[in-house]
Parts: structure tokens; sequence; C-alpha cells
């Protein structure tokens, strides 16, 4: 018995060191993502959202697409604020090439998650922020190809969106968008930082190398299909990478991690499905597994 509790507490020893070590790694990046996120949301967020609406009245065509991309990655709004937020933009005119564009990159990255993923190192962030912006592109033109002359998204039953950033107090209402993204983050993080704890602690890096590695197409493949069901929240994912990139990952596998895990998370999907229907709904996911798979073998031919 005694050796059992002994055994015991010599891994809590451990876990708690490997917990420590990522913990004080990414910590600094993830308080600094949740300050510049809030500071964005409380006092650029309209500019931005005011920037896209006002494309609207300019004939872009093409460009309209890539500057939607842009402001898409910009917006700090996730999922459940893009949404109401698009379909504002679309009764005021805004072409579903466009929203598509700016919804498919404001899912996939936000300025809060760019700082986040500058703990992976700057090639991954390169990597990251390219293939995000390049994947709202390509959704908007293939939605103005092939859907020029009918409509491809459904927002009716979604209302205005309302701002809860309201306090005439400036100070005060950054300390509650502060204290809202924390609540909203800071769990999904702690248990991203105990799981790459217990990989470091307990999972061989062979492993990870051989899964996600050795061989790159299948490391692409398995890395873009686990990131469906794995994918909670970006803040947690990071030390997940940061360790399976250390690990042996490939650059091409993470890739692939990255963007399918926010553009298929469980918890948005449902209201996916209602503003796409079950046939365009297919078709999303049919296309961020094909961009997902492409991305990262181009990028393991790359780097």
């Amino acid at each position: 018995m005694g050796s059992m509790i002994e055994v015991v507490r010599r891994e809590a020893v451990y876990l708690w060191y490997y917990f420590d070590l990522q913990l004080r790694q990414i910590l600094p990046y993830f308080l600094l993502g949740i300050l510049l996120g809030s500071i964005i949301s409380v006092f650029i967020k309209d500019k931005i959202h005011g920037a896209f609406r006002a494309l609207g009245n300019k004939k872009l065509g093409f460009l309209g697409i890539i500057a939607a991309s842009i402001l898409g990655i910009a917006s700090p709004l996730c999922m459940y604020g893009t949404i109401p937020l698009a379909a504002s933009f679309s009764k005021s005119g805004i072409r579903d090439d466009w929203l598509a564009a700016f919804m498919m990159s404001s899912i996939l990255l936000n300025p809060q998650l760019i700082i986040y993923s500058t703990a992976l190192g700057g090639t991954a962030l390169a990597i990251r922020v390219i293939s995000c912006f390049l994947c709202g592109i390509t959704s908007g033109a293939l939605v103005r190809i092939f859907y020029k002359d009918k409509p491809f998204f459904n927002f009716s039953g979604f209302d205005e969106p309302k701002s809860r950033d309201t306090h005439p107090n400036l100070f005060i209402r950054l300390l509650k968008n502060i204290g809202r993204n924390f609540k909203a983050t800071a769990l999904w993080f702690l248990i991203g930082v105990a799981l790459s704890a217990l990989f470091q602690r307990y999972v061989p890096a062979e492993f990870i190398s051989g899964l996600f590695g050795d061989n790159e197409g299948f490391g692409v493949l398995i890395a873009a299909t686990i990131g469906v069901p794995f994918y909670a929240c970006g803040g947690g994912t990071i030390p997940l990478l940061i360790q399976w990139l250390a690990d042996g990952m490939s650059m091409g596998s993470a890739a692939a991690f990255m963007i399918t895990g926010p553009a298929t998370k469980i918890t948005n999907l449902g209201a996916l499905k209602i503003v796409l229907g079950i046939k365009r709904f297919l078709l999303y996911l049919a296309f961020v597994m094909l961009f997902s798979l492409v991305t990262g073998v181009l990028v393991n031919l790359v780097i």
C-alpha cells in the first residue's frame, strides 16, 4: 500500500512539473491575447464591422472577397457573434460571396487567437494566418462562381446582434469584457495545458512522430480528422500543438488541425446547419476537409 501511495505521489509530482512548465511557457500569450481581444472588441470592433458594411456600396468584384477575408480575421467575434452579425450584413446588402469570405476567415482566426498562436513559433503563426486568409478567399470565390445567381445563406430568424459592451465608463466596459473573455476561455486553456502535461508524461514522442510526422500524407489526414471532434477552444489547443510539434508532428499536420478544428467546432455546427441548409452544410464540411488536406500536404512539401 505504501509503495502504491509513493508511486501516485511521484506521478503527481511529474505531472505538476510538466503542467507548470507548459503553463509558464504559454500563460503570457494567453493573457496578452485576452487583453488584445478585449481592447479590439471594446474600442475597434465597430470600426472593423463598419468598414465591412461600407463595402456594400462599392463595386469591388473579387477584391471585395479579399477585403472581406482580411476584415473577418480582424473581427474579434467567435462563431456565436459572427452569424448574427453576418445576418445584419446581409440585410444591409452585402453580397453572399463577401459574406462567405468574412465568415470563413472569422471562424478560423481572430486577433486573440493570433496572439495565442505566437507561442507556436513564427513559422506556425505565419502558416496559420496565411492559410486562414486563403481559406476565406477560396470560400468566397467558390460561392461567387457556383451561387452567383442564387442565395447561399438563409439568415431568417437571426436578429441584429446586441452588444454587451454598453457601460458608459470605457475603463469599466473594458474590465467587464476582459472578465467575460477570461470566463469563456480560461477553463479550456487549463484543460489544454493539463492534456499537454499528460501527453508529455505518458505518450512517447516516437508515437506522435510516427502518427503525425513520419508518414506526412497520412499524418495530415489524421490531424485533419481529429481536429473535428477534438477541438474545443483555440486557447486550449495551443499547448497541445506546442507539445505535438516538439514531439515530431509535421508542420503540415499542424496546419490541417488548425483549419478543421475551429471550422468544425461541435458547438458551432448546429448554427451553421441552420444558416446553410443540409445540402450546403455538407458542402461546407467537404470544403473544410479538402482545403485542410491540400494545405497540409503543400506545407509539408514546402517546409
